[in-house]
């Protein structure tokens, strides 16, 4: 077996990496001649830090140890990329993550590097002697070498926040030459010398820009392989990273001349050339291309230019993906280049290059995959009071006496530090951003209702509202001026802001703060207007444009510091997410990248400074909290800031190591009917097992199913309310555990279209995986009250990214406390945080506090896998390739994975939205156009920018992933992503349904399956006694046609039975919906005289 080589010290520039950490290690060796952390030099080349010698540079270990074990036997693998030895005896390739060498003829294949790294794309050195390959072992993704035997393995490069693709070696054995990209850029070729230094980009993803030009559009490089004589190097490439939907073969074939430096293209065919081969003599090109909808090997004589097919079809190619493994996996001429040797539906073959005729290579490999503890854990569904998560715009009075803020769009105020949030009017529409008047007398704040909104002013001892606006309209952050003469306010049109429909924008206005018409000031650049201690200039955050100001004409614009945080792998660090100047102007309150700061401004002259808030900042800079907030304040005197985080408020004086806390604790009760009904006469498809009762009573008590059985023969209480439901099907309503609601944050709506269109097609439990703003949490809150009509909605609040500030454990351990804490959310996304090793800390941080993780699937197999074994418990997307065979199915099925592929923006092919669109009348369904605003269904189903053939999809191929997952055992849920509210679910349910899941199955997924992948299956999902009565009356049975489930007649949920056409209330009152802005309004023509 192979030594396992870790490493126990970090970089110096990382030693933070593993504070908090337990170290972890069971074998520290030094490798030789190891090599720094790549950092760009003033010519485009990457080197190594100065003073640093590259033999005492160490890195962290994967910091999540095993707990499991993935055992399985396969003898057929996906995605195999492979090489073969110069000698010509031994095979050796990658399956799950480990490598794994063959004896020519097949055999037993032995793994030869073992452990929970992902290790992948093998390459023989040209005498045979070392392997070339691609290992996250140390934390972050490097290129590494080792031994044919696994022995002995070396880090090539160092480093992190890279992603590396296809190693190949020069012909004499002392380079090795990579695609590499950082962040989500595209990859260029790099050349790395085997015995040391930090490597040379050889073909930069981008030329220089000509003079007086523009910079021409970055180019991702991959497959290189060189010529025998080591002066050509062939590759593919393709301009930028990815696209969806691709209408065009993006790659073709170039060739690089090591001598002149000079790139010339190669191919140009139609289907796209991709992961060139040359034959042992150089004569020969082999390459992969699209001919119709597969992918075959062409050859091509490079003295002549002849080309034939080699053997057609073959593996599907990944080019309209974002190729992270690259756009074909590695295939290997034999040494004497009669035979080419590449992964064929799940085997691997010998092809003769004279017939194109196949021999299989037999292999077993006995997969034996460390694994981490898997994270998931059940919850229930929640019946007790609602508790407010949220205050927003909370600000403190002048005199720190007095708190006042929004919380479940009412307003309230509390005295400091102990008092009970009480109402400040009796308002019944919306109510936002309150600000205090700097005496310390009034309150004002903006209100939202379907006719729009107004600026209000109430004094807080009591009295009447005063409404301060003429103009109903959208407004929103109010500012006072420091001498009260004045409010500021963002404004918009009140059409744009409920239908969706793009125009003027937002803009920054000004009125008397006695009330009147409001005055123009600029277009609003930014966001949160405040002031310091002068009225007369206004100053805005403008992200990377940094702390601007302007008078109230909107001239004299300024701009006073920008304000960055560490770099995340992008081209330039981060900026802030938002900041505040001090009253005096000499300081900023900031939050970077999830922590608070404050951040001295120097005066310097001329362009703006920028002040980074990491160790080497050029200014003083000061951290506050790591746990971050929200709604930043400085008080007047400048001596302290303000922020909040969920329903807490803090205050920290700048003398003070820690703020003060007061956490307004506000309770509403949930809503819940009361009283008992029979749905009769129904078939029921219950989800319990294969349970399916022809002809069934219901009986619903209060908000849960008291009784399900044969009609007749369930017991029911005397003058129970029955309904009848004969000739109609009743199953569980849809759980859509990937579902953008695309809410409006802010100010919020009373009337939500996206909850309406989903709750009337049948869809009764959400999960919104990223929600961008963590105010959703209030309008979940909100549906629990009854406040706001919707299905359940749940979500992982905003999503962890690369710039959520994981800058070792006890950062990420902070970041992850306020899902749960804060929050009181139970599922969280993990969105490409970074490498492996921060992912690692992601999903022990989960772990410690209780939180179901799911992932972003990020069109990337590598990444998919390795959070399987890092015991992610839910993935979202596609994985990317297919067909998959045996290894990846199993791999999926026993880490317990919950894929939701996301059929309608599925990876790799043309979007099956687009399919459903085609072959769908979407712009004339009636319940659409009634729930759907039509400056939104207009856009997306009148003139779509794109049109496939039907065989263009690849929608059954990607299906039969799903299909093979359940039969195995798995499981899948149903994720609409949001593309089309309502009718979007069943698309994807008839989609996922294409790959062979029979309609029961199919049904399972989008219902008790979406359940158990959120944690609710004790309370969802199927319909049985005890669980809460969530289902849907259809017209037809979806048995028979899975596309019935889009004959939605009743929608019950949480007890509550709604028309599906009206959303009009049946049990257990009668109430009619009045659409507040939307529904059925297509114009009508004037009437004329007679």
């Amino acid at each position: 077996m192979a030594v396992r080589v870790t490493f126990v010290s970090p970089h110096f520039w990382l030693r933070r990496a593993a504070v908090g950490a337990a170290v972890l290690c069971a074998l520290s060796l030094f490798v030789s001649r190891p090599h720094a952390e790549q950092v760009p030099s003033q010519d485009g080349q990457q080197k190594a830090p100065p003073d640093v010698k590259t033999d005492e540079i160490k890195e962290d270990p994967l910091p999540l140890k095993p707990e499991g074990k993935i055992e399985f036997t396969t003898d057929e693998g996906s995605w195999l990329s492979l090489d073969v030895s110069p000698d010509g005896r031994t095979i050796v390739f990658e399956l799950l993550g480990d490598i794994y060498t063959l004896p020519f003829e097949g055999g037993d294949a032995v793994n030869i590097a073992p452990g929970m790294s992902f290790d992948s794309q093998p390459a023989f050195s040209p005498d045979g002697a070392t392997i070339a390959f691609l290992s996250d072992r140390s934390g972050n993704e490097n290129l590494w070498l080792m031994d044919a035997d696994g022995q002995n393995p070396r880090a090539v490069t160092k480093g992190a926040r890279s992603k590396f693709v296809s190693p190949t070696w020069t012909p004499d054995g002392n380079y090795v030459i990579a695609s590499r990209t950082s962040g989500r850029a595209v990859n260029s070729l790099w050349l790395y010398h085997k015995d040391g230094g930090s490597g040379i980009e050889m073909v930069k993803s981008r030329a220089a820009t000509p003079d007086g030009g523009a910079a021409p559009a970055a180019k991702s490089s991959l497959g290189a392989v060189v010529s025998p004589d080591g002066r050509y190097v062939f590759f593919s490439q393709r301009t930028g990273l990815f696209s969806y939907n691709v209408t065009s073969a993006p790659y073709q074939i170039e060739r690089f001349d090591r001598e002149t430096g000079e790139t010339s293209g190669v191919t140009g065919a139609q289907g796209g050339s991709m992961r060139p081969l040359l034959s042992p003599d150089g004569k020969s090109l082999v390459y992969a291309t699209r001919f119709d909808t597969k992918t075959g090997y062409r050859i091509r004589e490079l003295e002549t230019g002849d080309e034939r097919w080699l053997i057609y079809p073959v593996t599907r190619d990944d080019q309209e993906s974002a190729a992270t493994r690259d756009t074909m996996p590695r295939a290997a001429f034999t040494p004497d280049g009669k035979e080419l040797v590449t992964n064929l539906d799940g085997k691997i073959v010998r092809v003769d290059v004279a017939t194109g005729a196949t021999t299989n290579i037999p292999f077993v490999a006995k997969v034996e995959q460390d694994i981490g503890p898997r994270v998931y854990f059940e919850s229930r569904v929640e019946e007790g009071p609602v508790q407010a998560r949220l205050i927003r715009w909370p600000q403190q009075s002048p005199d720190g006496t007095r708190l006042v803020f929004t919380a479940l769009n009412k307003l309230y105020i509390m005295d400091l530090p102990n008092g009970e949030p009480r109402r400040l009017t009796d308002a019944t529409v919306g109510e936002f951003a309150p600000v205090w008047a700097p005496d310390g007398l009034s309150v004002a704040y903006v209100t939202w209702a379907p006719d729009g909104g107004h600026i209000w002013k109430v004094a807080v001892d009591g009295g009447a509202p005063q409404q301060l606006s003429r103009r109903a309209a959208y407004y929103s952050d109010l500012a006072w001026t420091p001498d009260g003469e004045r409010i500021v306010v963002v404004s918009g049109a009140r059409r744009e802001r409920i239908e969706g429909q793009s125009g003027e924008g937002l803009q920054l206005r000004w009125l008397a703060a006695d009330g009147g018409d409001t005055t123009f000031i600029a277009p609003m650049t930014g966001r949160s207007p405040h002031f310091a201690n002068a009225s007369d200039r206004i100053y805005l955050w403008a992200g990377g444009a940094g702390l601007t100001s302007m008078r109230f004409d909107g001239t004299d614009r300024k701009t006073h510091v920008k304000i960055t945080g560490p770099s995340t792998g992008g081209p330039t660090p981060p900026a802030a997410e938002d900041a505040r100047i001090s009253p005096d102007g000499q300081s900023a309150f900031a939050v970077v990248q999830n922590k608070l700061f404050v951040v001295t401004i120097p005066q310097v002259g001329g362009d703006a400074p920028t002040v980074s808030v990491t160790d080497s900042s050029s200014m003083p800079v000061k951290k506050l909290s790591i746990e971050g907030g929200e709604f930043l304040s400085w008080t007047p005197d400048g001596q302290t800031v303000t922020w909040s985080l969920g329903a807490t408020f803090y205050r920290q004086q700048m003398t003070a190591t820690e703020p003060e806390s007061f956490t307004a604790r506000l309770e509403f009760p949930r809503a819940r009917p009361e009283g008992s009904v029979v749905l009769r006469g129904a078939k029921a498809i219950t989800m319990k097992g294969d349970e399916v009762i022809a002809k069934s009573d219901i009986l619903i008590t209060n908000n849960r199913i008291a009784a399900i059985g044969v009609q007749g023969r369930v017991p029911f209480p005397a003058g129970t309310r029955i309904i009848d439901v004969a000739g109609k099907t009743i199953m569980p309503g849809i759980v859509d555990v990937h579902a953008h609601l695309r809410r409006p944050a802010g100010i919020h709506q009373t009337q939500v279209w996206s909850f309406l269109a989903n709750l009337a097609f049948g869809v009764t439990t959400t999960r919104d995986p990223q929600t961008g703003t963590n105010d959703t949490f209030v309008y979940e809150d909100m549906v629990e009250t009854g406040e706001i009509l919707g299905p359940r909605v749940y979500s992982t609040g905003p999503g962890i990214f690369s710039s959520s500030g994981l800058d070792d454990l006890d950062a990420t351990r902070a970041f992850i406390k306020r899902y749960k804490e804060t929050y009181h959310t139970n599922t969280v996304k993990q969105y490409m945080v970074g490498d492996r090793k921060v992912r690692q800390w992601v999903i022990m941080a989960a772990k410690e506090y209780g939180l179901t993780p799911t992932v972003e699937g990020g069109l990337d197999l590598k990444l998919n896998l390795s959070h399987m074994i890092d015991g992610y418990s839910g993935h979202e997307h596609t994985l990317p390739l297919h067909p998959l065979y045996r290894d990846v199915i199993q791999f999926v099925v026993q880490s317990k994975t919950f894929y939701t592929p996301t059929m309608l923006v599925a990876y790799g092919a043309p979007w099956a939205e687009n399919y459903f669109y085609e072959t769908t009348d979407v712009h004339g369904n009636e319940r659409l156009r009634r729930f759907t605003p039509h400056s939104v269904l207009d856009s997306v189903s009148l003139r779509r920018p794109q049109w496939f053939a039907a065989s263009e999809y690849d929608i059954a191929a990607k299906a039969k992933v799903v299909a093979d997952i359940v039969h195995q055992g798995g499981r899948a849920g149903l994720g609409s992503h949001g593309q089309l509210q309502g009718l979007g679910a069943h698309w994807e349910l008839w989609a996922m349904q294409m790959g062979g899941l029979t309609t029961h199955e199919a049904l399972r997924v989008a219902t008790i399956f979406g359940a158990e992948a959120i944690g609710f299956q004790r309370d969802l999902g199927s319909l049985e006694p005890g669980k809460l009565a969530d289902l849907l009356v259809l017209d037809a049975d979806p048995l028979v046609d899975i596309h019935n489930t889009n004959t939605v007649r009743m929608v019950m949920k949480n007890g509550e039975l709604y028309n599906a056409d009206t959303l009009d209330q049946m049990w257990p009152t009668v109430k009619k919906l009045d659409l507040a802005w939307m529904g059925g309004g297509d114009p009508k023509a004037p009437s004329q005289n007679r």
